[in-house]
């Protein structure tokens, strides 16, 4: 079996494990799994949220930590929603709740979403929350100093991850594939770690240990970064299909919630970044070079992006990569996973 092959396998039998587990899980009062009964219209959509708790998933990044702002400053009351934040240590575990329905919503990178429409589970992107420019990256001390200069060299990075997708994209637009490198298994930490110490020839990584990298050694170049195809490295929340449909004001208070989180950001970044540097457990000042090299989308961007480039060009790169790497099986139509309304409606 081809290491591809191999690895396709794997990623297959680790999203059966977390559909059984969350199978095993579920309430039987919730199905979740009808799927969408029509398409959403912005003027169905009502303006006063309905009641109930709005269970969130959420990981330590700061992509997602306009959450934390819309928490601390009563932006979610602001609009009339309660929303619980769970935060969770790994992907598998936070697909499982949201598969089992035990999540109304959740927030996770842009290529799992695919992976979720893949496997047909009933649910929408309904906001775009960032995207990395040089928050990612493939890095290498001298003498390489391009893409080109990988071939034979050894690259460490997390398989499975958007550092898989970083490097494959990275490989293809030079004209390569993983076939011209040597493959090191690694997380991302552990990546960074390899290259400084001579390890590995290079790494593929993200903030703060691309930093980490650079400051340890002077000679460590930057060879390609998530900004040269930006949103490639991104993060939405999906909503379940059974929220969309029953709870549609929920929605749209979630996404103005958003909405307000990133307008505080832009307005007053150093308390902004205070509360999130809180939210995520990390010591103030450790996340500088994070904050410097991801955006977060605001309201205006959101209504542009959802229903145009981001669902046509960028799912589409994030997908093809994403096949390349082999998390993939499917060209998954990234349309037939995305409902533009809500963020549409929150701009009227």
């Amino acid at each position: 079996m081809s290491k591809t092959k191999l690895r396709l396998a794997v990623l297959a039998f680790g999203l059966v494990a977390v559909l059984a587990l969350a199978a095993c899980g579920s309430d039987s009062d919730e199905s979740g799994g009808s799927g969408s009964s029509g398409e959403t219209s912005v003027a169905s959509i009502p303006d006063q949220p309905e009641s109930g708790q709005i269970n969130m998933g959420i990981e330590p990044w700061i992509g997602y930590a306009p959450w934390y702002i819309a928490q601390d400053k009563g932006f979610f009351k602001k609009n009339g929603i309660d929303v619980k934040i769970t935060n969770f240590n790994t992907d598998d575990q936070q697909n499982a709740a949201f598969i089992a329905n035990h999540l109304e919503v959740s927030n996770i990178a842009t290529h799992t979403s695919l992976l979720l429409a893949q496997e047909e589970v009933p649910a929408k992107i309904v906001l775009v929350e960032d995207k990395s420019l040089t928050a990612d990256a493939v890095i290498a001390p001298d003498p390489i100093k391009s893409i080109k200069d990988l071939k034979g060299k050894s690259v460490a990075y997390e398989q499975g991850t958007t550092s898989d997708i970083l490097i494959h994209y990275a490989l293809a637009q030079n004209g390569m594939s993983t076939d011209d490198i040597n493959v090191v298994p690694m997380n991302a930490s552990d990546a960074g770690n390899a290259v400084i110490a001579g390890k590995v020839d290079a790494a593929v990584t993200y903030e703060p240990y691309i930093s980490a990298a650079k400051a340890q050694d002077p000679d460590m170049n930057v060879l390609f970064t998530a900004g040269e195809n930006p949103g490639l490295i991104s993060d939405v929340m999906v909503a379940q299909d059974s929220m969309i449909q029953d709870k549609p004001g929920q929605v749209l208070a979630l996404v103005k919630s958003w909405n307000d989180a990133v307008d505080f950001y832009n307005q007053n970044p150093e308390e902004a970044q205070a509360i999130i540097t809180k939210g995520v457990g990390a010591t103030p000042g450790s996340l500088d070079a994070s904050f410097a090299g991801i955006q977060l989308y605001d309201g205006a961007q959101n209504a542009k992006l959802l229903g145009g480039d981001f669902v046509n060009q960028t799912m589409v790169d994030v997908r093809d990569a994403a096949i390349d790497a082999g998390y993939l099986k499917d060209e998954v139509d990234p349309a037939k996973f995305v409902d533009p309304t809500f963020v549409e409606k929150a701009q009227k």
